[in-house]
């Protein structure tokens, strides 16, 4: 299992999924996504949209002001 990071805190739906999407297929199952993003529309669509493509949410978490971290595992 490795640990990948992305930051798309500077980024807007729905470009903040499909960055996302695009790195989980580059990993292999069972490997770490985390990812920094804003709150709002990026942080209720990513971890939906993540979950719906048969990923698992490991975490969320709020890091300071708007700048949330999801940890994704890939399903």
């Amino acid at each position: 299992m490795n640990r990948y990071k992305l930051d798309i805190t500077k980024d807007h739906c729905p470009m903040t999924f499909v960055k996302t999407k695009l790195e989980l297929e580059k990993l292999s199952s069972g490997d770490i996504l985390e990812v920094m993003l804003k709150e709002g529309e990026p942080l209720e669509n990513v971890p939906r949209a993540a979950e719906e493509q048969g990923n698992k949410i490991l975490e969320i978490r709020h890091l300071q002001d708007d700048i949330h971290l999801v940890v994704i595992e890939k399903g």
